[in-house]
């Protein structure tokens, strides 16, 4: 399962490169938001795909393989999910230099 988390997720970075060259002057997250709906069909159609035989082999597989086709099926929704929804907002704060602000206290606090 980490694998296809892992893939999913080079299939949105690489679309992010190449849309960096063509919207140069759009920003950062503009282009990241972009990459991610171009690659939305494609990442749900492969899980839908995926899906849809493992729940095969949950329903008319034999009891010995049951537990283990379900906790692939978990591992195939949340794979998904962390190579859309969680990678490309970090990217976004990692290319922004956001977290640098995470850890320091403001100077208006102390004071008070």
């Amino acid at each position: 399962m980490i694998g296809f988390s892992v893939h999913d997720t080079i299939v949105v970075f690489d679309r992010i490169r190449e849309n960096m060259n063509i919207y140069r002057k759009l920003p950062y997250e503009t282009v990241v938001n972009h990459s991610i709906v171009q690659t939305l069909v494609r990442s749900i159609n492969t899980q839908l795909t995926v899906m849809l035989a493992l729940l095969s082999l949950a329903l008319f597989g034999g009891i010995t393989i049951r537990h283990f086709v379900i906790i692939l099926l978990v591992g195939v929704f949340s794979g998904t999910y962390s190579s859309i929804f969680n990678a490309s907002p970090i990217l976004v704060v990692w290319e922004n230099r956001e977290w640098r602000t995470w850890f320091h206290r403001n100077k208006q606090q102390l004071a008070d």
